[in-house]
Parts: structure tokens; C-alpha cells; sequence
């Protein structure tokens, strides 16, 4: 199955092909069937080689596919990687992908569009799929910015309105300062190592890592990749662009913003883990950007009534404690945190999606509520997924986040302690969301009301299926406190990471104290959740209108800190002045003057050259003559 592997993101490159070129003439089904049949077909091919490479233990393939570019020194072949890692990723990416497309064939049945958004969906996953599979960082850059350009695409799908046009600008300028960096860590590591091949640099990397430990060129390479990753991944300070992507249609804030592409800078880094191991401050930059990440968009939840905006800045949040795992060497519970996170996430945000196709797109949570008689699957379904991200055992996002946290408690204890504020106001946020939309009294219009109804079963079983995930998912990494030895996926990625792993002294607590994090995890959680549901269910409170008083901190955070007002102020709009001064002065007047100039003195001298043009045939004669004579004598002389 391994050799196949080169189906897994052709299959949905087929379907794109299809859909794209042929949709307007096929009917939706015909494209609904396409476009998910590929998906789950590049689906079934990544659960062969997931077990295959579970069987096949330790043992990394390259499947060379042709020579791609050989210029000087510099080669890179286009080939995959298939390991432990890259065989989960694609597990997520065809799997989740598969539920995400299945639920839109429901979802978007009335939107004339529905065809290009296939397209587009398919196009996707390809990229992603390429950016997972790619043997060295060029492939896996040509993945990163097509995994940006479908974001924007999907983003921007609704191009009649101004505001998404505005988003999807939003999240393409962004992502490309974050790419730069990540452009010139990649030639960096080229001048460095002599290859951006995966093996060639790690392996080069891990066998002289004595001498590299702590070298800057190497720091640098990994804060260089770091930016990418910040950009791509929604950080502090290249994280408004996702709140804002909300614009796109729900299953795409599930597929791309919540279960995948978000995602990409936890893989690279994942990827790259050797370079960061020897960087020990560069880890310390990722833990400190991820944990202040996670913090900030935590208030920024709590206070946020757009259903979709709380799921939007609770992932910006979630991105910031797998980047604080990895940043305290948890390599392998930042991964785990990424498949339980794909669960409840998309299972939340599809859940979403239910809601508002009930509510004919109303996405205020202060105009809901009650809602639990009437979407039962929706309800029951969302109510596990919040449960799961707010860390409740047995279900997958207490397993993984309590990984996290404890290496972060082993790393420094003030770390620990931000990450369980911010795991307590996931809860609270999670749990306000959840009781605003579904109990207490209807909020809603009588006309809405009216026309509540279950969503059909093409989007409640996605809703089911991931909610099972969201629950089980946690049983690949039961910690060792209960198993009495290593968890399954610790044993199944320890090939990738085993290089750091033996660079990386850690010190795991006894079983008292790593009992004593896991219960004070779950009681600020569960604190948590009684001071939503005394706030929410028992005094009824509802969130204030945009028009009333509040106070200051509230207002404050409530508009996000501001941020985005500073970025307007303190960065777009100079760029802005100096962009239209320049053309002004240096474009018009400078520029256009040479340019304009130019063109004057040609047509100029051609007018004075065309007076030679007479037309007498004499003329010519004699112009002939006189300038042979000038001929022979220079030629004489």
C-alpha cells in the first residue's frame, strides 16, 4: 500500500479536475458524489498505509516519483514521505475530509455555487495532502501555499459580499507575511546544510548536534520557520486574520480553520522537531508566543455572541497550547492534541452549522436558546464535543491536554499555571455557548421558531460519527499513570521524534503528583462549568445588546482588545499614505516623467527622420549615390 501513496492526493486532484471543469453540467449529486467519493476513496488508501506503517514499525519510506529540479548544487526530487506522522496526517486530512464533504452536500444544496465549492474543497485537500506527504521543505511549501490560496478561495466563496472579499484579503496578506519567513528559513537551511531533503538535513543534523546545540544560525532557522508557522497557525501577532474567516461557509471554518490547515505549523515544527531540539531558545519563543496565544484568545471567547466567532478565537486559543507543547519538548502531545482537537473541533463547528441552517443563518447566541427539544442529534452531538474540549475524562481532549500541561508543569510551573486559566476559561466560554444556544427560553423570532427542525441525516451522521471520535479519541494516548507504560501513540511516533528525545532531559512527576495536575485540571474545568450554568441556566442571564452599557473591561474585550483598530491605525493606513505619496510624486512625476519622456523624443526625432520620407523618386536617386560615395571613401580611408 505503501507504494501507492501517490493516489492518496491524486484522487482528490481528480475530483477538482472533474468537478471544476464539468460541474455546471453535472447535477449536485453527480458532484457530491465525485468530490466526497474521492475523498473518502484517497480515505481508504490512508488507512492501508496506516497500517502498514503500524505493522512496519520505525521504518521510513521515500517513494521518489521523477526528478524535479537539478539547477547548480541544488536538486530536489519530487518524492513522499511515508512515516508514522505523515501516516496519521493523513488519516485526519482524508478522514475529517471525508465527513466535512459528506456534510456539505446538505449543507450547501441551495447555493448556486455548489459546484465550485466542491472544486475548491477538493483542491483543498490536495494541498494539504501534499504539504503532509512531501520528502523535503519545497514540496512541502508548494502544500503550504496552495493550502492559502484555497483558504482564500473559500473564504472569499460569497464574492458578492464586500466584508468576506475583505476577510479573504485579510487571510491571504497575512499568510504571506508569515510565508517569507518561512521562504527564508527554507533557503537558510539550504546555505546551512546543503539540501532542504529531510533526511540529508536531519540526519545531519542529529549526528553533529553537539556542535550545533545553541548556534545561532541554527536559532535562526528555526524562528525563521517559526514566522511561517505563526502566520499559518493563527499567533500572536498574525492571528486576526481566522476570527475573520468565519466569512466562508461553516464547513469550511470546520475543514480548513479548526481540523486542518490551521494545523500546517504544528506539523512543521513536528517535522522539524531535531532543529528546535537544538535550539533551545527558539522552543522557548514557541512556548511563550503559544501560551500568550492561548491566554489571549481565551478572554476574547468569553466575552464574543457570534456562534461561529467563539469557536473561531476557542481554536486560536487550542493552536496556543499545542504550540506551548511543543515548545516544552511534547512533541507527541502537540500531535495528539492536533487529532483530538480535529474531532471535537469540526464536530463543534459543523454542530454550529446545524444550528444556523436551523435558524436560517442566525449565528447571535443571544438570539437562540431552547434549542435542545428541537435539534436533539445537534444538541446531544455538541454537547460531547464541548465536554471534550474542556477536558472532562474519560473523553479525548482531557488526555491530551493534560499531556501538554504536565510537560509544561516539568518545564516551569508559572507555564502550567497559564495553561490551567486558559483550560478553565475554555470550559466557562465552551459551556456559555453551549447553554445559551440550547437552554432556557427561545430567543428567537416566532417566524424562526416556527421552522425549527432537525438538520438531514447527511449532516447529523458526520455529527455522530465525529462525536464517537471526540469521546474514544482519547484512548490512543492513555497516560502512563493508568497504562503503566508508554501510550500507543507516544510508541507509534517515537521513530520521528527519538532524536530529540534523547537530547531532551525530562523528569516526569511520580504518580501522587501527576495525580494532583490531572485533579486540579479537572476541578478549575468543572468550576468552571457551575459558574456558567449558575450564570446562564439558573439566573437566566443574557449577554448585553451591542447598544448597552457595559464596562470598560468588558468593551475592551469584547472588541478584541482593539487589535485590529491598532493594526489599522498603526500599520495599514501609513503603508496606505506612503503608497499613495509614492505614487503621487515618484510614480507620476518621477517615473511616468522618464517613461513619457522617452516616448516624446522618439516621436520627435522619428517626426524630423520622416521628412526624408518625400516621396520623389529623383531624391532617393540622389541620396543613393551620395551616400555610396561616403562608403567607398571612408572604406579608401
Amino acid at each position: 500500500m505503501i507504494k501507492l501513496v501517490w493516489l492518496v492526493p491524486l484522487l482528490p486532484l481528480l475530483g477538482w479536475m472533474i468537478v471544476g471543469l464539468f460541474g455546471k453540467k453535472l447535477s449536485k449529486g453527480t458532484i457530491g458524489t465525485i468530490a466526497s467519493g474521492a475523498v473518502f476513496a484517497a480515505f481508504a488508501v490512508s488507512v492501508g498505509i496506516f497500517l502498514e506503517v503500524t505493522k512496519h514499525k520505525g521504518e521510513f519510506e521515500s517513494i521518489k516519483l521523477f526528478d524535479w529540479i537539478s539547477a547548480g548544487n541544488f536538486t530536489a526530487a519530487f518524492s513522499f514521505l511515508v512515516d508514522p506522522l505523515s501516516s496519521l496526517f493523513l488519516l485526519i486530512i482524508t478522514g475529517v475530509g471525508f465527513l466535512i464533504h459528506l456534510y456539505s452536500t446538505a449543507y450547501m444544496k441551495e447555493d448556486d455555487g455548489f459546484h465550485r465549492f466542491f472544486a475548491y474543497l477538493n483542491l483543498f485537500v490536495f494541498f494539504m495532502l501534499l504539504l503532509v506527504l512531501g520528502d523535503n521543505y519545497l514540496i512541502m511549501f508548494v502544500g503550504w501555499e496552495g493550502v492559502g490560496l484555497c483558504s482564500y478561495l473559500l473564504i472569499g466563496f460569497w464574492f458578492k459580499n464586500t466584508n468576506y472579499n475583505n476577510a479573504a484579503k485579510k487571510a491571504f496578506i497575512m499568510n504571506r507575511i508569515g510565508d517569507l519567513g518561512f521562504l527564508l528559513g527554507i533557503l537558510l537551511i539550504f546555505v546551512t546544510f546543503g539540501s532542504i531533503s529531510y533526511k540529508e538535513v536531519f540526519d545531519f543534523a542529529g549526528a553533529t548536534g553537539a556542535g550545533l546545540s545553541g548556534n545561532a544560525t541554527v536559532t535562526a532557522i528555526a524562528l525563521l520557520l517559526f514566522i511561517g508557522a505563526m502566520g499559518k497557525s493563527a499567533q500572536l501577532p498574525l492571528y486576526t486574520w481566522l476570527p475573520d474567516a468565519m466569512a466562508g461557509p461553516t464547513p469550511v471554518s470546520a475543514l480548513i480553520h479548526a481540523a486542518t490547515m490551521v494545523t500546517a505549523g504544528i506539523y512543521m515544527i513536528a517535522r522539524s522537531n531535531i532543529i528546535y531540539t537544538l535550539s533551545p531558545v527558539a522552543l522557548e519563543v514557541v512556548a511563550i508566543v503559544g501560551i500568550l496565544t492561548a491566554l489571549f484568545a481565551a478572554t476574547i471567547g468569553i466575552f464574543q455572541n457570534d456562534i461561529k466567532k467563539v469557536l473561531a478565537y476557542s481554536t486560536v486559543s487550542q493552536l496556543g497550547l499545542m504550540f506551548l507543547g511543543l515548545g516544552v519538548g511534547a512533541y507527541t502531545g502537540a500531535v495528539f492534541h492536533v487529532a483530538t482537537h480535529a474531532f471535537f473541533k469540526a464536530l463543534l463547528f459543523l454542530g454550529a452549522g446545524s444550528v444556523i441552517h436551523a435558524m436560517h443563518h442566525e449565528q447571535d447566541i443571544r438570539n437562540m436558546g431552547g434549542l435542545k427539544k428541537y435539534l436533539p442529534i445537534t444538541h446531544l452531538t455538541f454537547l460531547l464535543g464541548t465536554i471534550a474540549i474542556s477536558g472532562l475524562p474519560p473523553f479525548s481532549g482531557f488526555f491530551s491536554k493534560d499531556e501538554i500541561l504536565a510537560r509544561a508543569y516539568e518545564h516551569h510551573e508559572f507555564l502550567w499555571l497559564l495553561g490551567i486559566l486558559t483550560s478553565m476559561m475554555t470550559a466557562f466560554y465552551m459551556f456559555r455557548l453551549y447553554y445559551l444556544t440550547f437552554h432556557g427560553k427561545f430567543r428567537g423570532t416566532h417566524e424562526q421558531e416556527h421552522h425549527l427542525h432537525e438538520s438531514p441525516k447527511a449532516m447529523t451522521l458526520p455529527l455522530i460519527i465525529l462525536a464517537a471520535l471526540a469521546v474514544l479519541g482519547g484512548l490512543m494516548g492513555i497516560p502512563e499513570v493508568f497504562a503503566h507504560h508508554a501510550h500507543w501513540l507516544q510508541n507509534f511516533l517515537s521513530p520521528v521524534f527519538e532524536k530529540s528525545e534523547m537530547r531532551m532531559l525530562s523528569v516526569h512527576p511520580d504518580v501522587a503528583h501527576e495525580f494532583m495536575l490531572m485533579g486540579i485540571a479537572v476541578l478549575g474545568a468543572v468550576a468552571s462549568i457551575y459558574l456558567a450554568y449558575n450564570r446562564y441556566v439558573k439566573a437566566e442571564n443574557v449577554p448585553a445588546n451591542d447598544d448597552e452599557e457595559t464596562s470598560s473591561v468588558q468593551k475592551v474585550i469584547y472588541n478584541k482588545y482593539y487589535v485590529d483598530e491598532i493594526y489599522e491605525a498603526v500599520i495599514t493606513k501609513p503603508i496606505n499614505k506612503i503608497s499613495g505619496a509614492l505614487y503621487k510624486f515618484a510614480e507620476l512625476q518621477f517615473i511616468d516623467a522618464i517613461v513619457n519622456g522617452i516616448g516624446n523624443m522618439v516621436k520627435q526625432l522619428s517626426g524630423l527622420l520622416r521628412l526624408a520620407q518625400t516621396g520623389n523618386v529623383g531624391f532617393y536617386i540622389f541620396a543613393m549615390v551620395i551616400s555610396i560615395i561616403v562608403i567607398l571613401i571612408t572604406k579608401l580611408f
